[in-house]
C-alpha cells in the first residue's frame, strides 16, 4: 500500500488518523520538531536510509544526494537536534543511527485507536 492509497477494508483510520486521545501540550512540544524535521523530502529520505541499517556512515549518505557536504551536514544536524537520529565520530567519519524511541513516539501518535 502506498502512502496515498486507502487502507484495506476493516482497517480504516480513526477520524483524523491520530491516537484516540488528544495530544497534550507537552507531547505536542516534544513531537512537533520531529514531524517538522521529517517534513523535508531530503531529511525524510535520509532518515529512511539510516533506519534501513543498524548504522550508516556519512560517507554512505552523501553520494545519494546531489547536495554539498555543508547541506548534507545541515540536514543531519536537523535530524539529530529533533531527536530522530544520534551519531558518533570514529576517526574522520561520523556514523548515524535511528533513535527507536523517537519513532516509537511518532508511530504511537499516528496509530489508529
Amino acid at each position: 500500500m502506498t502512502v496515498l492509497e486507502s487502507p484495506p477494508k476493516g482497517r480504516e483510520p480513526s477520524c483524523c488518523g491520530l491516537a484516540s486521545s488528544p495530544v497534550t501540550a507537552v507531547d505536542a512540544e516534544r513531537l512537533a520538531p520531529m514531524f517538522k524535521a521529517l517534513g523535508d523530502p531530503v531529511r525524510l529520505q535520509m532518515a529512511s536510509m539510516i533506519a534501513a541499517e543498524p548504522e550508516l556512515c556519512v560517507c554512505e549518505i552523501t553520494p545519494a544526494f546531489d547536495l554539498s557536504s555543508g547541506t548534507i551536514s545541515h540536514h543531519l544536524k536537523t535530524l539529530r537536534e529533533a531527536g530522530l537520529v544520534d551519531c558518533e565520530r570514529r576517526g574522520t567519519y561520523v556514523y548515524y543511527w535511528i533513535r527507536p524511541e523517537a519513532f516509537d513516539a511518532l508511530s504511537a501518535l499516528l496509530s489508529p485507536g
